[in-house]
């Protein structure tokens, strides 16, 4: 690889920064949950299709939400001056794109007077106001323009049956009118995330760029949607039908499934259909058990691109990209089979795709020819050595931008020069990273009993003295199909935890992504022993590797998966002084039977939970209850439906029972994950204070 753009980049970065680091150098100060909180949050780029700008969200957070704010923000592609601002009101913006000619944008908001999120286009050239150009009862989100300019199509939440807007009020209105109030369910699922689901359908809509226009329901009367499965891709939000147009403009494809009612029982999958924009009945594009997800036609459009994940007995699978080649309908061909696609873009002159992949605790971005890969593999873009990940990739022009992060330096923009080269063109946050006493995390292997390399990264506290001894914090993550990777987190900022004093281990155990497929799937029927067990090998691992660590005072905790190898620990090993679980399942049993999904835990677990496979009898912590004797807290949402708050509430009772230290926080605001700034401020102090109470 020729390291030339990489001491580049290194030589850019600095002279990004030195004025800053000048300023600030005799200022160094440890991180405060303000600093994690304040960061501004950048969105994912959205370049022009003349490759000359990019826009993008800007999130201002602030810990009154009223206070909040998220406009729309345009920086120069090249990165010639900084960015300024589009937008400036009190409704946020979302769903940004661009019309083919490169002169506006057309993005969803809710603004005065309006009911639900409607369209609103911005000439980004000529100024002004941005014009509202949907007026759907049930709003509207998710625009894409059509190739020739003359339409948009976007999608809305509609009731069953509803044939226009008309009958969507109608329909709204009577059940408005109703004297009782009760949730009626005949199929699963019942819940998603944090929100009971209604019989609301997302639907396509297409609606000439016109503010007098009448917005067309692609999909209602067809019988696709009236297949009592029919939904998007679930989101933590709801669903998406991810449409993009043909490029001839008279259609859309979109992602679909068909059997989200047979959730209980059985595996559900997405597949693709066209609608025309005529009417008449959407077409399958492709069939069977296997999901097709994120559509995108190349620039010529002769080929239909997508993400693809095989049915197969397992719960995991890499996100594969194939060739759908469009102008043949030949079938697929597969273009990456080996690394799991995050997100992807194709060249302006169609002949390369570029993909992100999770690698060993980074993401990364590579090449693949469109017509296939090549017998030397995937040609790297970014590299390892310059730390990070790399994500939400875009096209605009010739050039390929993405957002970029890592542990000490939060989301930026950056710009991708046919090499591992990246220019930054974003700089929303230097001023308060410069201030900030940290360092980048040290990463490190090694073989576990069971013969895996198992990859760990460790996050040092300010003021960082190699000759001095610190606890050791052992924060494990969820998943379990994620990894712990370098970047810059909200819920448990490595740093932000290491800022009392502690060094802050995190390992990829068994079942993490970024270490091929395989490694990902050896969690089935193993959900929590080896995971376990790792964690335990990775702290032995850490204490022997760096002698800056006290052996005699460690604590270990996590949310959501993490929560349950949390509860695993303490029911498997007394080697910890406290534990922290976060949204963690105690009773697989009960988890089953509660949580918004159910049948991928049948089958991690053998079988359904009344024929009680081993894995349901000798990896259940609350069956080895009588083992625990760790000091432990406990923190739930109370409308987490992925974990229900009963696990958390049985896992207090069996503490409470037994006599064992422990302290119970149920925030009744919040979901999965703690995401108000008041609460975040809070559980960080809960965190450091237990830790304290015991490690100090």
């Amino acid at each position: 690889m020729n390291m030339k753009p990489i001491r580049h980049l290194l030589i850019g970065a600095a002279c990004l920064c030195l004025f800053v680091l000048t300023l600030f150098a005799q200022t160094k100060r440890p991180i405060t949950h303000e600093d994690v909180w304040l960061m501004k949050r950048v969105g994912a780029p959205v370049p022009s299709p003349d490759g000359k700008w990019v826009v993008f969200t800007v999130t201002e957070p602030a810990y009154d939400e009223k206070d909040q704010v998220t406009d729309l923000w345009i920086v120069p592609a090249d990165g010639s001056s900084q960015a300024r601002r589009l937008t400036n009101t009190k409704g946020a913006e979302s769903g940004v794109t661009w019309t083919p000619d490169s002169t506006s944008v057309i993005f969803a908001a809710r603004r005065e007077g309006d009911e639900a999120n409607q369209l609103y286009l911005l000439n980004v050239v000529q100024g002004g106001e941005a014009q509202r150009i949907t007026s759907l009862s049930t709003g509207a989100r998710s625009p894409q323009v059509s190739p020739d300019g003359k339409h948009v199509l976007f999608q809305s939440s509609v009731y069953p049956g509803a044939l226009n807007d008309e009958d969507n009020k109608r329909i709204a209105a009577e059940r408005k009118a109703r004297k009782w109030n009760a949730r009626v369910y005949e199929t699963f699922p019942i819940r998603n995330w944090d929100r009971w689901l209604d019989d609301k359908q997302t639907h396509v809509f297409v609606q000439p760029l016109d503010a007098n226009a009448k917005a067309k329901d692609l999909l209602a009367g067809t019988k696709l949607v009236s297949e009592a499965g029919f939904a998007g891709a679930f989101t933590s939000g709801g669903d998406d039908l991810q449409a993009v147009w043909t490029p001839d403009s008279t259609g859309v494809v979109f992602t679909a499934m068909t059997n989200r009612n047979a959730a209980a029982y059985s595996e559900t999958n997405t597949n693709l259909y066209q609608a025309m924009v005529s009417g008449g009945e959407p077409k399958s594009l492709t069939e069977g058990k296997d999901s097709y997800t994120s559509p995108k036609y190349s620039p010529d459009g002769k080929t239909l691109l997508s993400l693809f994940e095989p049915g197969t007995k397992f719960t995991y699978n890499i996100s594969q990209l194939v060739n759908l080649s469009w102008a043949s309908q030949s079938g697929k061909k597969i273009l990456v089979d080996n690394l799991s696609v995050s997100s992807f873009a194709i060249s302006k002159d169609g002949s390369t795709v570029y993909f992100s992949s999770e690698s060993n605790g980074f993401e990364l971005v590579y090449g693949v020819p469109i017509s296939g890969r090549p017998s030397g593999g995937y040609k790297v873009f970014t590299s390892a050595q310059l730390n990070g990940a790399y994500t939400n990739l875009a096209i605009g022009g010739g050039e390929v931008f993405a957002n970029w992060e890592n542990a000490t330096h939060p989301i930026e923009i950056v710009r991708l020069d046919g090499s591992v080269y990246a220019k930054p063109i974003t700089s929303f946050n230097t001023g308060r990273i410069a201030q900030l006493d940290w360092q980048p995390l040290k990463s490190f292997e090694f073989t576990s009993t069971k013969g895996r390399k198992i990859q760990n990264f460790i996050a040092l506290p300010p003021n960082f003295d190699e000759n001095k001894k610190y606890p050791l914090f052992v924060v494990i993550h969820g998943g379990p199909h994620s990894m712990w990777r370098d970047q810059f987190v909200l819920r448990w900022n490595y740093h932000l935890l290491a800022a009392p004093g502690y060094v802050v281990l995190l390992t990829n155990y068994t079942g993490s992504t970024g270490f091929g497929e395989k490694f990902a799937q050896n969690i089935q029927l193993d959900p929590l022993k080896t995971p376990g067990d790792e964690i335990n090998e990775a702290a032995d691992e850490a204490i022997k590797r760096f002698k800056f660590i006290d052996a005699t005072k460690q604590a270990a905790g996590g949310a959501s998966y993490g929560g349950h190898l949390a509860n695993w620990l303490q029911a498997t090993t007394t080697r910890y002084k406290c534990l922290i679980s976060h949204a963690g399942l105690v009773n697989l049993e009960s988890q089953w039977a509660t949580s918004d999904t159910i049948y991928s835990r049948e089958l991690n677990n053998g079988g359904p939970v009344w024929e009680q496979a081993e894995t349901w009898r000798t990896q259940n912590p609350i069956r080895r209850a009588a083992s625990f004797k760790t000091p432990m807290l406990l923190t739930v949402g109370e409308n987490d439906f992925r974990v229900p708050l009963n696990n958390t509430l049985e896992n207090w009772s069996v503490h409470q029972r037994l006599r064992i230290p422990s302290k119970l926080i149920v925030f009744p605001e919040e979901n999965h994950w703690v995401l108000k700034g008041e609460n975040s401020r809070f559980f960080y102090s809960e965190v450091h204070a237990w830790l304290a109470r015991w490690l100090k």
